[in-house]
């Protein structure tokens, strides 16, 4: 019995599996209907393959741009024709193991199977390359969409990352004592949320929320609120949302009301039993919840250690700055 190989099957060939099923069934030898089962396997593993491809492309929706021709209608169809032929060229090659799996469950003449804890650790699947990772987005791309949430809805309340500093700091030693924290983590943990001041959320009209750690208003919280469209971070993947935030009369009040959200959250205890060791604060506050962003602990480590920053405290310091 010929049966035609299925990388040279073409996707959209709905009548392949029923052809399959009667090849099986008249089928006039073991080794005949092996081949049979085996091409059948393979077309559902490519079925499952393409669903898994599918999944992935819609995790990358958020970070598509609804203005680009490459976003049209016509360029999805064809990629979509495009992933249904990786689908069936990687259940061709076996890469994931699906197909060897279901016929040795089903196949007559089979005295056993390979149980679901050893199917293919051998075979390495890089869907990175064949999808130019679409799973896992180039940091470029990530910076992208985090200037597109920087908009309109965000003011700068400094002229300079040296004029911040100066007007945090004095409000951060204050603050930082109540804790036992260095002053220049909460300092380098503002500049990270806000881009040095220069991207602090504004309110409807349109004046500062002063909000220097992007607090979020939840039930609990009574007074002014900002509206602002905001990254997180969903299974890895960066994800726009709309959300709510404090707003706060002061620079001030900012700061110290970030040290009062950390106290009166019991989330944060843990955090705020390592506030004499900076990089375990910054870790606890992480693991805590603080930021969905997976990288959130150290990239503020990485601010406190840029010289320009270390420049900047010790010029406060000596000018006598407190």
């Amino acid at each position: 019995m010929d049966l035609k190989p299925l990388e040279n099957q073409n996707v959209f060939d709905l009548s392949s599996l029923n052809n399959l099923r009667q090849q099986a069934i008249g089928a006039k030898s073991g080794q005949e209907s092996d081949e049979a089962l085996k091409k059948a396997a393979q077309q559902f593993e490519a079925i499952f393959t393409q669903m898994l491809l599918k999944s992935m492309r819609q995790a990358n929706e958020a970070f598509e741009d609804k203005d680009s021709p490459f976003n049209a209608s016509g360029v999805k169809f064809f990629q979509e024709m495009h992933d249904q032929q990786i689908a069936t060229e990687l259940s061709s090659n076996g890469s994931l193991g699906l197909a060897d799996l279901i016929v040795q469950q089903l196949s007559p003449n089979a005295k056993g199977y390979t149980p679901a804890s050893v199917i293919r650790t051998d075979a390495e699947l890089n869907t990175d390359k064949l999808l130019g990772k679409v799973a896992q987005l180039p940091k470029s791309e990530v910076q992208e969409v985090e200037k597109e949430v920087i908009s309109s809805e965000e003011s700068s309340l400094f002229d300079s990352p040296k004029a911040f500093v100066e007007q945090v700091w004095d409000y951060a030693k204050s603050a930082a004592q109540k804790i036992g924290l260095n002053p220049e983590v909460m300092v380098a943990q503002a500049a990270l949320e806000t881009g040095w001041g220069k991207h602090v959320i504004k309110k409807t009209d349109g004046s500062s929320s002063n909000n220097l750690f992007n607090i979020k208003s939840d039930n609990s919280w009574t007074g002014d609120k900002a509206k602002k469209q905001t990254l997180e971070f969903e299974q890895g993947l960066p994800v726009k949302k709309q959300a709510h935030f404090r707003a706060y009369e002061s620079i001030k009040d900012s700061v110290d009301d970030f040290v009062d959200f950390l106290q009166q959250n019991p989330r944060y205890e843990k955090a705020l039993e390592k506030t004499s060791d900076s990089s375990t604060f910054l870790d606890e506050l992480q693991n805590a919840g603080y930021a969905t962003d997976p990288n959130y602990a150290e990239k503020i480590k990485n601010v406190l250690e840029r010289a320009d920053f270390k420049s900047m405290l010790g010029s406060i310091v000596r000018r006598g700055v407190n």
